[in-house]
């Protein structure tokens, strides 16, 4: 697989170019490649396709885009997280990628071959024909980059004595870049150098006249001072100050990786002139430091009269450094002698800015506790650049350009890794990225998991990663560097308010979690929540990726996990239980409120637990579609505190919503793991209501025998107990199951036994539940009158609760029991359907959107729109993939086959009512078994054939005793 972005968009998988001719899927591909192994939010995609305002349909059609992509591409390259999708790829299926690698490789090592090979990947303007905002900005970027690295491999060929083959490369150069200076100036020597120096003043005016024209400003500096020089007849640049120079920065790591982006970025930042401050702020361990000194040693160069670095100790063992003493400790080693250094600050503050008058000079400010420490050490001179490391963010400075560090990708983690271990990791991949993934991308913690395998060369990686077992931070130490250690600093200099909400973070078994949740955590209001997260967002104990919505490092996790676990007893138990109650009963306000009433009194609830902090949740929805993969902590944690009821009162009230938008294999789960909890502890109510729920994902999927094996075992323990109301839940998903199976006989049967139970208890949503299975049941049999009046009825019924699930649904089935009795013209079916349609995904039930689709596109099938029903049939199929509805794969199929044959593509037709045969035959659907005969009957040319077709369509129709037989026989009583 090849990705190729350096240019047009390209993809190439095993070997075989594949074209992406939709362009709203280039769109997200691109993003998604512009960030290889990142999460993008939904937003961030939306935004990209659409813009600012996007339509209101845009996250069901980003959606559509992924599972295009996902069929074009090989299996899992596009993966989901709670919030959002990623791309995942190896570090050379990219070019990007590998451009940056080459590209760090040439710099680091002064070698101007692999930034040549860096450069040969160029093809273009990067995404060059993808039509979208955000992406033109960030494929800017990329270009950026192309242009830095054709400088920097221009001087090191200039440092080779290679001048004279530059000319005419320089030459085309400057002519495509013409206001890059550096350029120009590099153009310049090389001439120069091959004794042309007429035409390398000339190459100066020529530069000046651009530079005038276009922005209106003067050449910088160093292409003047070079000017300057070559009147002159020097070679090389002129002393720029009589006083000392001074070098005081720490020794830099030589195995620095990563981070070329955001490097890049800030590079052309100061080059461009932007700010004399950049603040790096970040979490413990995230590498502030050594980004700063990597800085400096490229921009060293620009600032040639003195490099200067302070430790402010804002978070060590030692107490933060006051500006007097900072001021002193910089002074000194200016070379300003210690008898010259005033006792006043203010005294202080005017010695140290006007020794840095005048010179270019270079100050890193590292380990900052606060804004106020370094206020008083900024220099006034334009000339000077500042890098200003903290673990909190500096909201105090103005003028200045911040940059809070992410962690390293997986990609950059390794290489990382390799750097310190050695080649050994690329030995063994798969440990290699489980062992990065331990650490979180956290450069500390990879420094010090690859000194352990460095010092260790008999251990494989597999070995480190076995040795973490369920906790890294023990084995991430080296000596005195630990990362908990780290973290230690930080949580020690937190406020107590502040130190407690985070030990409680560490009772919330995951990583995602919002302003109710930590309120339930704390016991606090929600107001006082938010502050809490934002004083720890802004120490970089917390993170914020989306409004709202926060999360927290897994390693930082682990040692919250470890200070809660030193709270008493007593206070970890409430906090837990006050949190089980918030997200069970945020997760039961995902339903309406006729269903939530059966579902209340099915889990023996009296009300909503944790009602006061649920109804804060803004979106319950959303919110439980973000923390479903964390869903299985929390059963964890609660069977663990004895609150075994829990594990299947979260899995019920979870299972609508989250089985509805498709996560299947969340809610099996989670109701496999209640079901063997609900047998421990004896609960046959519990147990027969998991086996119910799972039955239900199986059916989804069309594992029909599985699906009937659990609702029998429901039905069993549910006529022991003896409550009607579940049992008649039970006895209508046998229905639904016999319906799924066309055993609607038996289907129609069970579905009147199940209403009868529900009509005697007098439950209002099973009586309404079993009105729907009934009616479909009857409906397939031929029975149009009753099944119409048993659907009207439910719909007066929830059109009076407001239920806009059950209405939606409701009218799908009304108008597809009205269409198989031939009593709605095809048109006020269109229209009708249009606006079921649009409801659905309104409202997010996307298995109503995807019938609705299907129903609609064999209503424009009639009426002759065949381009328009074949569209609206592929989106249905879509659907049905993302929300694992593969019983109603068949019948699409073969619908759709009828829209080719009558079409005009009998050959398309036949290979459709084929594909759609062989899948019923896998899923035990005879009815569409039938109708695939019927269809290839209908497209085939030979007269034998088709009768053999369509005696074997009336043979099965019959048997299934479905009014399809009548149209079936009709075929072979034809002429």
């Amino acid at each position: 697989m090849r990705f190729r972005i350096l240019g047009p968009l390209s993809v190439t998988v095993d070997g075989q170019s594949v074209v992406i001719t939709a362009a709203r899927d280039r769109v997200v591909l691109a993003m998604l490649l512009l960030s290889p192994g990142r999460v993008l939010s939904v937003d961030t995609l939306i935004e990209a396709v659409w813009g600012e305002e996007p339509l209101a349909t845009a996250r069901g059609q980003l959606q559509n885009c992924i599972s295009r992509l996902r069929r074009i591409l090989p299996f899992q390259t596009i993966g989901s997280d709670p919030a959002g999708y990623q791309i995942n790829i190896g570090p050379d299926d990219v070019d990007s990628v590998v451009f940056a690698r080459l590209a760090a490789a040439g710099r680091r090592d002064g070698d101007p071959a692999p930034l040549r090979e860096a450069l040969d990947l160029w093809r273009g303007d990067a995404l060059s024909g993808v039509e979208s905002e955000t992406v033109r900005r960030a494929a800017a970027s990329l270009d950026e980059q192309h242009e830095a690295a054709l400088e920097d491999w221009a001087e090191l060929e200039l440092a080779a004595g290679h001048q004279r083959d530059l000319v005419g490369p320089l030459t085309d150069l400057a002519k495509r870049f013409p206001l890059r200076e550096r350029l120009r100036g590099q153009l310049m020597r090389a001439l120069a150098a091959a004794g042309r120096t007429g035409e390398a003043l000339a190459e100066f005016r020529l530069a000046r006249d651009q530079l005038l024209d276009e922005l209106g400003i003067e050449p910088g500096r160093p292409l003047q001072e070079l000017y300057q020089l070559l009147l002159s007849g020097g070679a090389g640049p002129a002393a720029t100050s009589e006083r000392p120079v001074v070098r005081s920065l720490p020794r830099t790591v030589a195995d620095f990786t990563g981070r070329e982006e955001l490097i890049d970025r800030l590079l052309r930042r100061v080059a461009a002139g932007g700010p004399a401050v950049l603040a790096l702020d970040g979490m413990p361990g995230s590498g502030k430091t050594t980004l700063a000194l990597h800085l400096a040693s490229r921009l060293g160069d620009r600032y040639p009269d003195a490099h200067l670095y302070v430790d402010l100790h804002g978070h060590s063992e030692r107490a933060p450094l006051d500006p007097a003493a900072a001021l002193l400790v910089l002074l000194r080693r200016l070379g300003v002698a210690a008898d010259r250094v005033p006792e006043s600050l203010d005294e202080r503050i005017d010695l140290w800015r006007g020794e840095l008058a005048g010179r270019r000079a270079l100050l890193i400010l590292d380990n900052a506790a606060s804004s106020a420490q370094i206020l008083d050490l900024l220099p006034a001179s334009p000339e000077a650049l500042v890098l200003v490391t903290s673990r909190r963010r500096l909201l105090g400075l103005d003028g200045v350009h911040p940059e809070s560090l992410p962690v390293l990708d997986e990609a950059e983690s390794v290489a990382l890794l390799a750097r310190i271990a050695g080649d050994r990791v690329f030995a063994e991949p798969g440990a290699a990225a489980d062992l990065v993934g331990r650490c979180g991308g956290l450069p500390l913690a990879i420094r010090l998991a690859g000194a352990r395998l460095a010092h260790r060369p008999r251990w494989q990686v597999a070995d480190l990663v076995k040795r973490f077992g369920d906790a890294a931070l023990p084995e991430l130490a080296a000596e005195s560097r630990t990362v908990a250690g780290a973290f230690a600093l930080s949580f020690g200099q937190l406020p107590e308010p502040m130190r407690r909400a985070f030990r409680l973070l560490g009772v919330h078994p995951g990583r995602l979690f919002d302003i109710p949740a930590v309120a339930a955590l704390t016991g606090r209001p929600p107001d006082e929540a938010r502050d809490l997260l934002d004083d720890l967002i802004d120490v970089h104990l917390v993170e914020e990726p989306e409004p709202d919505v926060f999360r927290m490092h897994d390693l930082l996790h682990e040692y919250a996990s470890a200070l809660a676990a030193e709270l008493p007893p007593d206070e970890r138990r409430s906090a837990l239980h006050r949190l089980l109650d918030l997200e069970l009963g945020a997760a039961l306000r995902t339903l309406a409120a006729p269903r939530l009433r059966s579902v209340l009194r099915e889990l023996s609830l009296p009300g909503l637990p944790g009602a006061e902090l649920a109804e804060t949740v803004a979106d319950p929805g959303a919110r439980l579609e973000r923390g479903r993969l964390y869903l299985g902590a929390l059963i964890t944690a609660a069977i663990a505190a004895g609150r075994s009821e829990y594990s299947w009162q979260f899995a019920r009230a979870a299972w609508w919503r989250l089985s509805t938008l498709g996560y299947g294999d969340e809610v099996r789960e989670m109701f496999t793991r209640a079901q063997i909890e609900a047998r421990r502890v004896g609960n046959g109510a519990a147990e027969a209501t998991c086996a119910n729920y799972l039955a239900s994902i199986y059916f989804r999927r069309a594992q029909f025998d599985d699906a009937l094996a659990l609702v029998q075992e429901a039905i069993r323990i549910r006529r022991t107990l003896g409550d009607p109301v579940p049992l008649s839940f039970s006895l209508g998903n046998l229905g639904a199951i016999y319906s799924a199976t066309d055993r609607f006989v038996e289907a129609a049967a069970t579905s009147a036994e199940a209403l009868r139970l529900a009509e005697h208890a007098g439950d209002e949503h099973a009586v309404m539940m079993r009105l729907d299975s009934r009616a479909m049941s009857l409906n397939r049999l031929g029975f149009f009158d009753e099944a119409l009046r048993l659907q009207g009825r439910r719909l007066r019924a929830r059109l009076g609760a407001k239920d806009e699930t059950d209405i939606v649904h409701c009218l799908l089935n009304l108008i597809t029991i009205r269409r198989r009795a031939g009593r709605i013209a095809p048109p006020a079916a269109e229209r009708a359907l249009r606006i079921i349609l649009r409801q659905a995904i309104r409202i997010q039930y996307p298995e109503v959107a995807a019938e609705a689709r299907a129903e609609l596109g064999d209503v424009l099938r009639e009426r002759g729109r065949f381009a328009d029903a074949a569209d609206q049939i592929e989106q249905a199929l879509e659907m049905f993939d993302q929300s694992e509805e593969v019983r109603f794969r068949a019948r699409a199929f073969n619908t759709l086959g009828v829209v080719r044959r009558e079409g005009g593509d009998p050959v398309a037709a036949a290979e459709l009512h084929r594909r759609a045969g062989e899948l019923a035959r896998t899923v035990s659907q005879p009815s569409e078994i039938a109708r695939s005969h019927l269809g290839l009957g209908d497209c085939a040319t030979d007269p034998e054939v088709a009768r053999s077709h369509w005696l074997a369509a009336v043979e099965i129709f019959t048997r299934l005793e479905v009014p399809e037989r009548h149209v079936a026989a009709a075929r072979l009583a034809a002429p």
